[in-house]
């Protein structure tokens, strides 16, 4: 029979090794995640502090500093003074250009998206082959086909000219399909038909209140798409009071003397002004994304557990 067994040393090293290992993984998960936060949060902190300051302040003063609301109201006034406050008709113009296209994507997404993962029909995996084949098709590379389509009918230089092509989204409709796919039993949908109900029932009455997740991370891509958009709006405008903001933003900054003292100008643009136009184009997106991160996130992990 077995005495009593000494002290035991021989466990004790690999604990030390994985706390070690633990301790350096999170040190190193940390270092990183830091960077991320230097890399990306500082020029969005300049941005931000930019308009509080003078011209002068920004060339030559410390990078990260604020100055004064006084600094930031006549930023403001002189932005506003530009082209008799042209800089609100743009923003008007971006909303205008961002929800109609969002609505528009919206109808012809969901639906679509619904109906290639809820049916088979003959050409139903060209479609799919063919939504995945333009999502990585740059989107500059579309702009002369939809140029000549909109000439063809008569719609240049007109809002619709710019709604019309954004409701073009293949990523949504692949996103759609993605979330019904892997998150919609059939079984559900044989119940629904048994009581009775008509395909459009199926999909207005079962199949999109279950999508809500999944619809608002598509609004969510699509507005940011539309507000983002330069290059459409771009080719397609010519008079300057219907740019959006990243349109009327270039416009500004290529007329602004701050940036280009070759072009002799009494503007009073300078850095300033420019970072105020600046934050007022991402603002809307960011105070978009702060209301709706939650049903982006339950949209993102729907179709993530297969049913």
């Amino acid at each position: 029979m077995e005495t009593a067994a000494g002290p035991r040393t021989g466990p004790s090293r690999p604990h030390g090794d994985a706390g070690f290992a633990r301790t350096a993984a999170r040190t190193v998960r940390v270092a990183v995640l830091l960077a991320f936060v230097v890399f990306f949060g500082v020029p969005l902190i300049w941005l931000l502090l930019a308009a509080t300051r003078t011209n002068d302040d920004l060339l030559t003063g410390f990078p990260i500093a604020f100055g004064s609301f006084h600094n930031l109201s006549t930023a403001w006034h002189h932005l506003l003074s530009y082209n008799d406050s042209e800089l609100l008709s743009w923003v008007w113009n971006s909303v205008v250009y961002s929800v109609g296209g969002l609505l528009l994507t919206l109808v012809a997404c969901v639906p679509a998206g619904y109906a290639l993962a809820s049916t088979r029909f003959r050409g139903r995996y060209a479609l799919l082959l063919t939504t995945l084949v333009v999502m990585i098709v740059p989107g500059s590379t579309l702009v002369l086909p939809l140029f000549i389509e909109v000439s063809s009918v008569r719609l240049l230089d007109t809002m619709w000219a710019v709604i019309l092509p954004m409701a073009f989204f293949p990523f949504g409709v692949y996103l759609t399909y993605i979330y019904y796919a892997t998150s919609l039993p059939p079984a559900l949908l044989d119940a629904g038909r048994v009581d009775g109900c008509s395909e459009w029932q199926l999909f207005w009455s079962i199949a999109l209140p279950l999508a809500r997740p999944v619809v608002s991370l598509v609004a969510f891509f699509a507005f940011v798409a539309n507000w983002n958009n330069y290059f459409l709006p771009f080719v397609m405008l010519t008079d300057d009071h219907k740019y959006n903001l990243p349109v009327g933003l270039a416009a500004l900054i290529q007329s602004a003397p701050g940036v280009h003292p070759a072009f002799a100008s009494e503007l009073p643009i300078y850095g300033p002004e420019i970072a105020l136009a600046g934050v007022v184009t991402v603002a809307p997106i960011a105070v978009i994304f702060l209301f709706s991160q939650r049903s982006m996130i339950a949209g993102i992990f729907g179709g993530a557990v297969k049913q």
